[in-house]
């Protein structure tokens, strides 16, 4: 997974190095660190989306949670107008459980009434650019496009059968962010990243509520959730996760 976040990062450099100089104070770089629980209320797979497959709901096995999440993101302000950002967002949950039926999955059968180890995984790495328009009144305005690598997978194991449908690919999104500045150093932010097609979609959006502790620093408290998945004759796979948000942002 390395080479395709090292792509996005040279991307981003060479934008950055490809852009005219903007004033010194309009050059900033923002680390923003997010965390908290993460559930799923859906998991819903079938691999193959055929008659050789089984649809059948992975919560079953992983449980709907909460885990702890991580998310990174680096943002780099290259004029007052345009800035680009890269994104580490991994997302992983497993678990054991007994399936109510036999399950055809990934060329393998597993079980019923037998202990069935399930793992989920979708790691996404994000390259964005986005556009600002000039603040009007509290209100701070922004879109933009964001090319999405995913590196998914699900996999069963029971006794010595295992099965998996790795799954690398990239998505491109479209982005939006609305922010609205409500009382002194207190904000509140929404955030959303996603499209949509036949084949499938990806949501991922947040709400949070800012306070600034210092110039530099800033403390945000919310609700994020990232919906998604593909039907097409390869995969059926659709999930819905929910997060607490707590994060701190940096500016330096």
């Amino acid at each position: 997974m390395a080479r395709p976040f090292l792509f996005a990062l040279s991307m981003a450099v060479s934008a950055f190095l490809s852009t005219p100089a903007a004033a010194d104070e309009t050059r900033d770089w923002t680390l923003t660190v997010e965390t908290g629980p993460v559930w799923l209320s859906r998991n819903d797979v079938q691999i193959p989306n055929d008659s050789s497959g089984d649809r059948f709901d992975l919560l079953k096995l992983t449980g709907q949670g909460a885990d702890p999440y991580l998310r990174v993101h680096l943002a780099y302000q290259l004029s007052d107008k345009h800035s680009v950002s890269l994104l580490y967002a991994p997302l992983r949950t497993y678990g054991h459980g007994e399936l109510p039926d036999d399950v055809r999955f990934a060329g393998e059968t597993f079980e019923a009434g037998s202990s069935v180890k399930g793992v989920y995984k979708f790691n996404t790495y994000r390259l964005g650019w986005r556009y600002h328009w000039p603040e009007h009144g509290d209100w701070k305005l922004s879109a933009g496009a964001t090319l999405l690598v995913r590196d998914a997978n699900v996999r069963l194991s029971q006794g010595t059968t295992s099965a998996d449908d790795p799954d690398l690919g990239v998505v491109p999104l479209l982005s939006f962010r609305a922010r609205r500045a409500f009382a002194q150093r207190w904000a509140l932010e929404f955030d959303v990243e996603g499209l949509g097609a036949p084949q499938g979609r990806a949501i991922d959006a947040a709400v949070a509520v800012t306070y600034q502790l210092s110039p530099q620093l800033e403390g945000r408290l919310g609700y994020r959730t990232l919906e998604g998945g593909a039907d097409n004759d390869s995969v059926y796979t659709f999930a819905w996760a929910h997060y607490g948000l707590l994060g701190l942002s940096y500016r330096f």
